[in-house]
């Protein structure tokens, strides 16, 4: 059996990197050195400066690009890092399309930075294609996708998003965040540069800060890696070392999140005080039929909102098992409040008319037992109502 014969699960373990060839250690070397020693004046090796290249980082950027299936990663010191450093690969009087609800650090990239520099950006609902077509102008070189978005799980179609890229000749980028590479791989659908906040599931346990791109065409990886080496927010050696243990088990910590969030939307749907569940592998999802297609599972993500902002306070005080905190993708489920939280620097009048509104909870789905999030969700909502019936 060749190499390519093996499951993506089995990748993830038996790549290039699988041991050290100079000692058969079973771990990649952390390297810690910002310099290296070259042979002569004539004679310079591959490795020279940490920031332009390290030999610990550029074994997780080959082992992204294998799972993406593109020619070249990138790896950042976070996952803004990754986006800021992909969105200068345009220019003064660009344009760009937007996910409408998209994470709230790329929301303030776009409207607080890029349009200082001269470059416009429209957002759009990329589940209406209509809306996608009607905002293309003259100068628009970047449709960016979040899919499914942060914190709504809207779906984007991603070929027909590109498709309509092709014919403007327009870049495709894609924050492949919450399906990870496991779940979901744009590249193979036509996207030019693939992100991720590996901080989240491919680190997997909310003890690195990381940002990875991956683009399949090489010419554009140069372009990239050229911002990357100026710019200079490359990925510390042990925050790749971290990242690059956490992908070992990135396939059963999905698994079992995913199956985990399956059931707990379920129970959340049918509980009387939630308004609505945000989560793809609903059946009424939406665009359930489109991520079907273009993905291998829904994840572990979802959102819902509670009936009222007096219920959802009550609630999040007695829920136990959840942390309640910033990111996502842990070991550990995180109960989030995009308001506050990931969507913090979007106006509340943007976030209200993104229907982000303020009972709204996000749920990243850890390992714990699922028995045990659905009971402690139920007893925290029944206690949320109790108390809230005794004020009268």
């Amino acid at each position: 059996m060749t190499k390519q014969d093996y499951s993506f699960e089995t990748q993830l373990l038996h790549n290039k990197h699988k041991f050290d060839p100079n000692t058969g250690a079973v771990s990649v070397p952390v390297q810690y050195a910002s310099t290296f020693h070259q042979p002569s004046v004539d004679s310079f090796g591959k490795f020279d400066y940490s920031r332009s290249l390290n030999p610990t980082r550029e074994a997780l950027e080959d082992i992204i690009a294998e799972m993406e299936g593109g020619t070249r990663g990138l790896a950042f010191s976070s996952g803004m890092a990754a986006i800021s450093t992909s969105f200068l690969l345009l220019s003064q009087g660009d344009h760009v399309v937007v996910t409408e609800d998209v994470y709230g650090g790329t929301f303030r990239m776009v409207t607080q930075v890029l349009s200082r520099f001269g470059i416009e950006h429209t957002f759009v609902d990329m589940t209406n294609l209509d809306e996608v077509r009607a905002a293309i102008q003259p100068n628009t070189k970047l449709l960016y996708m979040e899919t499914p978005s942060n914190p709504l799980m809207k779906v984007t179609d991603i070929e027909a998003v590109v498709a309509i890229a092709k014919e403007i000749d327009a870049l495709t980028f894609v924050d492949n965040t919450f399906m990870t590479p496991y779940l979901q791989r744009p590249l193979d659908m036509g996207v030019d540069v693939v992100l991720h906040s590996a901080t989240k599931f491919l680190g997997g346990h909310s003890d690195t800060l990381s940002g990875l791109a991956v683009v399949k065409d090489e010419e554009l990886g140069n372009r990239l890696y050229t911002l990357q080496n100026s710019f200079g927010a490359v990925l510390g050696v042990q925050d790749a070392w971290l990242v690059m243990r956490g992908i070992k088990t990135l396939s059963v910590r999905m698994n079992q999140s995913q199956e985990n969030a399956k059931q707990i939307a379920a129970f959340l749907k049918e509980h009387p005080l939630v308004q609505k569940v945000h989560f793809p592998g609903l059946e009424d999802h939406p665009q359930y039929e489109i991520h079907n297609r273009q993905a291998n599972g829904p994840g572990a993500v979802l959102s819902f909102e509670l009936e009222n902002e007096s219920l959802f306070k009550e609630f999040v005080e007695n829920v136990k098992l959840p942390v309640f905190a910033v990111s996502l993708g842990g070991v550990e489920s995180i109960l989030s409040y995009p308001a506050k939280m990931s969507h913090a620097a979007m106006p509340e009048s943007e976030r209200q008319k993104r229907g982000i509104s303020n009972t709204l909870l996000r749920l990243s789905v850890g390992l714990e037992s699922v028995e045990d999030i659905i009971n402690d969700f139920s007893a925290a909502l029944d206690v949320a109502s109790n108390t809230l019936i005794k004020r009268g």
